[in-house]
């Protein structure tokens, strides 16, 4: 608990000491990404509550996931199709659907 904590206001004073600029050609890849974060962070808490959290399962799975997910938007870009739009839709189904899950077992304890 203590390392999250840390890593929470480490993030936050590293996002004020030092704001970041984001340039628009990869605003769309930037976004994807964080959805794939979120995803995989939500997925990682999910089954830590269930009791099957595999360290090298998430840390893979937060890699393959953000990399994959920019891969989609930038050949989307080169396609000039909304491949992010795509990404988007189902990151966020996949976020929604493991918060649910995560609401019902924080319900059951």
């Amino acid at each position: 608990m203590i390392y999250a904590l840390a890593g929470i206001v480490l993030g936050v004073a590293l996002g004020i000491w030092a704001p970041g600029y984001i340039p628009k050609e990869y605003a769309t890849m930037f976004s994807c990404a964080l959805m794939a974060g979120l995803d995989t962070a939500f997925g990682g808490l999910r089954a830590a509550m269930e009791g099957n959290y595999d360290n090298m399962v998430f840390l893979t799975g937060f890699l393959v996931n953000i990399v994959v997910s920019v891969f989609f938007c930038y050949a989307g870009q080169l396609l000039e199709i909304d491949f992010y739009l795509i990404v988007i839709l189902v990151l966020g189904m996949r976020i929604f659907q493991n918060i649910a899950i995560v609401r019902r077992l924080y319900m059951r304890k």
